[in-house]
């Protein structure tokens, strides 16, 4: 069984949708789909209640989204994802963004929506996946300062001394699709014992031929095959451990 820890199938049209989940029934995937929009994890739920052996739910609300709620708004979003906290896996994908100059503006209110999620995650016992793009140092701080314990980091492009903090607190980094074009996510495989390791496609995104366009979590398996070549592993190894991992986490 292959896993994609973190995709966003719900961003396609129905019909495909239903393609995509026969497509990963046939190839016995699982993947774990990301509630980020505001509005929409209503419907994330739902794929997860329509496909439940191969669709499972993680809820959260995207950093730069998060930002156009009120603080009533958001609790409220809060309030949902506990009184369904036996139907999700994880809260995700949540955390802090500096991409863009609307989120260097924010940064506190950022802050405070991620202590929130983080939180949340303690009390209801799941791994928040953690969304961290040009706020790589804020967030680990934040989560070490939080005491956070099961933390994913989902695609996370900062340096390898932010890398090993990562490691040295025992959390999982994600490896997407990606990898076969990315030096960088190749180190962090060479660095990371394969115990905190999770492979993903961020679907609809990273595709691992970027002159495609639409990933899907079938193509979850490039990431396992890249973990396979560089620790010197065989692929059904590489599965076992990665589905091992997800056990121990997730349930």
């Amino acid at each position: 069984m292959l896993i994609d820890i973190h995709c966003h199938v719900d961003f396609y049209p129905e019909d495909k949708i239903e393609k995509v989940v026969e497509t990963c029934k046939k190839k016995k995937t699982i993947f774990v789909n990301q509630g980020t929009r505001p509005n929409e994890i209503e419907k994330v739920l739902a794929l997860g209640e329509k496909y439940p052996e191969t669709a499972k739910i993680a809820l959260g609300i995207y950093p730069l989204d998060a930002l156009s709620l009120s603080d009533k708004e958001f609790d409220e979003k809060i309030k949902f994802i506990r009184k369904n906290k036996d139907n999700i896996v994880a809260i995700g994908e949540v955390g802090m963004d500096f991409h863009e100059e609307e989120g260097l503006k924010s940064a506190k209110k950022q802050e405070e929506n991620l202590v929130k999620f983080i939180n949340l995650a303690k009390e209801l016992g799941k791994p928040i996946i953690i969304h961290s793009r040009k706020a790589e140092k804020e967030c680990i701080d934040i989560l070490e300062r939080e005491k956070a314990q099961k933390v994913i980091m989902h695609c996370f492009s900062g340096n390898l001394k932010l890398v090993q903090r990562i490691i040295d607190n025992k959390w999982a980094l994600t490896i997407p699709t990606s990898v076969t074009r990315s030096e960088h996510f190749q180190k962090i495989i060479a660095m990371t014992p394969i115990e905190q390791l999770f492979c993903e496609t961020d679907s609809p995104y990273l595709h691992p031929d970027k002159t495609q366009r639409d990933n899907t979590p079938e193509n979850v398996v490039f990431s396992y095959e890249a973990i396979a070549k560089i620790k010197g592993l065989k692929l059904k190894g590489v599965e076992d451990k990665i589905k091992e991992n997800y056990n121990k986490l997730m349930y």
